[in-house]
Order: C-alpha cells, then structure tokens, then sequence
C-alpha cells in the first residue's frame, strides 16, 4: 500500500489544483466565518468531475458542546440526502467532546497553543470523488455562536478539478454517526443470572449496530466511543460483520473490542497508530476502564466489502451483558444510491453523560457566548476602540479553559460567571 502511495507521488498526471476555504475576501486578515445560531453554512459547493483529498477546520476556544452541537454533512452528484451525516467532533475521532491529539493516516488531531481542548488543527485525509459536483456543510444546531468566543471557523477543503469523471468502479465516501444510550443487557445474560445458564450469542441480534448499508462497496473506517459508565472490563465483544444476506455465522466474528483496534489485551493506556489506536482512556477515578474510551480503525490494507449489504456490529461486554453509553461513526466507500440513514438524533439526545457541574460550566459559556459575541460584533461596527471590560472577559475565559483541562468544572462556571458579569456591568 505504501509503495503504491509513493508510486503515485511520482506520478505526473492531468488536473487542476484548487481550495475552498474561509480565507478573507477583502484582503484582510480575518481569514474566518462565523457560523450563528441555527445556521447552516455552504463550505464548498464544487462542480464538475474531482476529488476532495483533505479536509482542515480550527477554532481557536471552542465550546466543548460544540464538539456534538456541530453537524457536518456532504452531498454528491446533485443527491437529495447526504452521503456523510456527523456531529463534527465525533467525525474527527473526538470522543464525548473530549479532545485527544493524535495522528493517524486517516485522520489526525494537531495542536495548537492553549489548552487541550481550545485550539486544535482537524484533519482528515479520506479521498472523497464525485463526477458531478460535491457540497460541503455545517450546520450549527445550538442556541449560541459556534467556535466560542472569537465565534470563528477556520477552514481548507483541498481538492482536484478533473477532465473527466472518475470510473464505474470508484465509490462516493460515506459517514455516519449512531448512539446507542444506553445499551440494553440482552435477555441471555438475565436468564444467565437466573438459572445459571450459560451466556451464549449465537445471533448478533443484540449487538451494538455500527452500519446498516445496502448496494456495492467496501467499509474504509470506523471511530468507536464507549462511555462505560457500568464499570470493569468492557472489551469481551466481539465485532461481527454481516455480509450479504449473512444468517449465522457472519462473515467475519472477532474476538474482542481491543484485537478490532489492534491493542494487546484489556489497554488501559492510550495509544495511536497508522491504521489503529486507543486515543481515549479515561480510567475514571483510578478505575481501570471506567469512563470515557475511544478508539479508531482504518480499513486501509483489509477493506470489508459487500456487494449487496453489510451490518456491522459489537457486542457491548461478552454476550452483551454491559449497560453502557455507545457512539460510533463508519465510514465506507459505496456506489450510489445509498439506504437512507437512521435519523439523527435531536441535539440534546447526542450531547455525552457528564457531571452535573459540567454541564452547569457549559450553559454559563453558553450565555457569556451569547452575550459577548453581539457586544463585540457592535464594537466593530461602530470601530470603537476595545471597552475597559475586553481584558477581563479574556483573562476569565483564559483561566476557565484551563480549569476545563483540568476538570475542574465548578471553578469554569465562575470565571464564566465573572466573565459575563464584567460585560453586563460595562453596558
């Protein structure tokens, strides 16, 4: 595979470089969008044969919930319904709306200055043809400005204008995101419980389902969240891969959550790879296992393909005896038309389990977001010079960042609090 990379490196061919991107058309500096509440904002509306080969975001002090709030979504060849359908962290492997950085051949998480969570390159280099034209999207599904303060979105969508559409043979990415909250203990491990039965899956009908998809194609990826919140050791599912009208056995049946990702038994520590990786272990409260995991798979070398389906699922602990919070996005290659997606799931449903006292921290973000964007959009407008209470809403959302890294929720609320106090005292 990575001989054929390089081959193609070499390789001089016809085509036209070009970007969309959200670079300042005044010739400025402020090379960003704003995306308000309830927007939905065209990113790349590109026509003719091409190829998208890499896709870049930043904002510079995001709401965590913006991680989830955010949905992203492409279309192409003219379609109706979009062949990719994700909340924008989850897209770019961001756990819960918990940011690890990490790299990887498919995707990767580059930081920046400031915290963790505030400032992060997003990367994905998946190559994404289309013969008639390809439309990119975000659509910001909260009540405040996305990207937090500076309620800004820095982006490159990377691709090729070609002279002729790609073959019969080439795919249309795809990428859809699921949740299951939470998961349902199947009705073998009670009978288990009650008579001392043995726990036996013999049909994969209980699993946690990751794709349904129908015509031709090939699974290219798959981001998988576990917020186990049942605690103890998650990982006896096994992964089973319905092909093509598969009954029982399917096709593929793994042997645990951590061989799909490529790590040695029961990972405790996070890790990331070319094509695989734990970037997220949280071991809540020195508990092994306990909390927040998150782990990805590149099907680069080992493609699954269908020609006429494919169910792709796990099971949620061995037999799928856990009650836990699972999230997932697939990612395929497959010839159009694709089967329609499950509904996403409305914003509150898809916002992660968290601590009353974070959540308390996000919605006085919130309202400080709210609040403080239309202050400083006035001052703008108006080209008045920075107001006296400019320096201390920085420095009190500087300090509740950090304290958000170091989760320390109720000390983030107050400077958010603080924050909001300094601008309504300066109206």
């Amino acid at each position: 595979m990575l001989n054929a990379i390089w081959h193609e490196m070499a390789r001089i061919r016809t085509g036209r470089t070009k970007r969309a991107s959200s670079w300042d058309r005044t010739g400025g500096n402020y090379d960003a969008v704003g995306i308000a509440p309830g927007e939905t904002r065209v990113l790349a509306d590109i026509g003719g044969p091409g190829v998208i080969n890499h896709i870049y975001f930043t904002m510079i002090t995001p709401a965590l919930w913006d991680y989830r709030d955010a949905v992203l979504r492409m279309f192409w060849d003219g379609e109706d319904t979009p062949s990719v359908e994700a909340p924008f962290g989850d897209f770019f492997c961001i756990g819960n709306c918990t940011v690890r950085r990490f790299a990887s051949l498919m995707v990767a998480v580059n930081a920046g200055s400031g915290p963790l969570h505030a400032n992060n390159g997003y990367n994905c280099y998946f190559p994404m043809p289309f013969a008639r034209g390809a439309r990119i999207e975000i659509e910001n599904q909260s009540e405040r400005w996305l990207g937090g303060l500076p309620a800004a979105l820095w982006y490159h969508i990377d691709y090729e204008e070609l002279d002729a559409p790609p073959d019969n043979a080439i795919g249309r990415f795809h990428a859809q995101w699921r949740r299951e909250n939470l998961t349902v203990v199947s009705d073998a491990v009670k009978k288990t419980m009650e008579n001392k039965e043995p726990n036996l899956n013999l049909t994969g009908d209980e699993n946690y389902v990751m794709l349904e998809a129908q015509g031709e194609g090939h699974i290219a990826g798959l981001f998988l969240e576990v917020n186990n919140v049942q605690g103890g050791w998650y990982g006896e599912g096994d992964d089973m891969m319905f092909i093509d009208g598969d009954t029982w056995p399917p096709s593929q049946h793994g042997t645990g959550t951590e061989e799909v990702f490529g790590g040695g038994a029961g990972p405790n520590v996070e890790y990331a790879g070319p094509y695989t990786g734990f970037l997220l272990v949280e071991n809540r409260d020195g508990e092994q296992y306990k909390g927040l995991n998150a782990m990805y798979r590149w099907y680069v070398q080992d493609p699954i393909r269908f020609h006429k389906s494919v169910r792709m699922s796990i099971e949620h602990g061995h037999g799928n005896d856990f009650a836990n919070d699972y999230a997932s996005v697939a990612y395929w290659y497959q010839k159009e038309p694709h089967a329609p997606f499950p509904e996403l799931l409305p914003i509150a449903a898809r916002r992660p389990i968290a601590p009353e006292d974070f959540n308390k921290a996000m919605t006085a973000h919130e309202e400080l977001v709210t609040t403080y964007v239309p202050a400083v959009q006035r001052m703008f407008a108006e080209a008045k010079g920075e107001p006296e209470w400019l320096p201390t809403v920085r420095e009190k959302a500087a300090a509740a960042d950090s304290a958000i890294d170091g989760a320390d929720y109720a000390k983030a609320e107050a400077c958010y609090i603080e924050a909001l106090a300094a601008i309504q005292k300066g109206k």
